[in-house]
């Protein structure tokens, strides 16, 4: 007897992890998302992101620094049923352009965003994110940069901050360009790469603890020392069409996975 139910147990898991499955390739392959989007996936891998983070329909997820909502449009209809999308940035006031745009995105599809919840998220001043120990996941992409650029003891807090909204074993995911240990990062990371090393060991002095590391967006082809920093490489081109074809051909940044978790 108790073999039978321990089979019905593990059946019912297969079962219930196929469905989250299905239901984050068809997040990610919906038609609500723009083509622009979609055709960055080869470049941003968010089925295999998303998976390395460990992610779930049924977790509250809070996206921090969501910049024009590229995650936004696969996280709301993943999260929307069972779950819950807190989208965490700029205010949304129509002196935040970044903001605005992205409320647009909502008010236009309210079928996909109607349920994800905005918070304010503006570091250094302003964490009104979610209760504490009340995430199970909090997600970040390519945004430590920015954070950094606030001053070491100011990005400390936000980490803090991020930390205090986590539920005990909850789950920091985190994407960044990667920079080579080879090459000197500024205090301020201004060209938008960051050394690993340096990542790791400022999260788990924030009372995390790495979980683990993925490969999934790394790319070997891009060294990094780019005129314009990262922003050099697409989607941005900041050099517009000089060199444009180079640029292309490198693709877009080498950056780390990693993921941690709340101690």
């Amino acid at each position: 007897m108790k073999r039978l139910i321990l089979a019905a147990m593990l059946a019912t898991g297969l079962a219930g992890a196929a469905q989250a499955d299905d239901a984050l390739k068809a997040a990610i392959a919906g038609e609500h998302r723009s083509a622009a989007n979609k055709a960055r996936d080869v470049y941003r891998h968010p089925y295999e992101t998303l998976s390395f983070f460990g992610i779930k329909p049924n977790m509250t997820v809070v996206e921090l620094s969501p910049g024009g909502g590229w995650y936004t449009e696969i996280l709301a209809p993943y999260l929307r049923d069972k779950g819950k999308l807190i989208v965490a940035g700029g205010a949304m006031v129509p002196e935040n352009r970044g903001a605005m745009a992205l409320k647009q995105k909502f008010d236009g599809a309210p079928a996909v965003y109607g349920k994800a919840v905005p918070a304010v998220f503006a570091p250094p001043s302003t964490y009104q994110i979610a209760p504490p120990n009340s995430a199970d996941m909090v997600l970040t992409f390519r945004n430590l940069h920015n954070w950094v650029g606030n001053g070491d003891e100011a990005f400390k807090n936000t980490l803090k901050e991020i930390h205090k909204v986590l539920k005990p074993g909850g789950v920091l995911g985190v994407e960044e360009h990667r920079l080579p240990a080879s090459m000197p990062q500024d205090a301020k990371a201004s060209s938008g790469y960051m050394h690993e090393a340096w990542v790791i060991k400022t999260i788990e002095g924030a009372g995390f603890k790495l979980a683990g590391k993925s490969e999934v967006n790394a790319n070997p082809k891009d060294t990094a020392d780019h005129e314009k920093g990262v922003w050099t490489l697409p989607p941005v081109l900041a050099n517009k069409d000089k060199d444009r074809e180079k640029y292309m051909a490198i693709g877009e940044s080498d950056r780390m996975t990693l993921k941690f978790v709340k101690q």
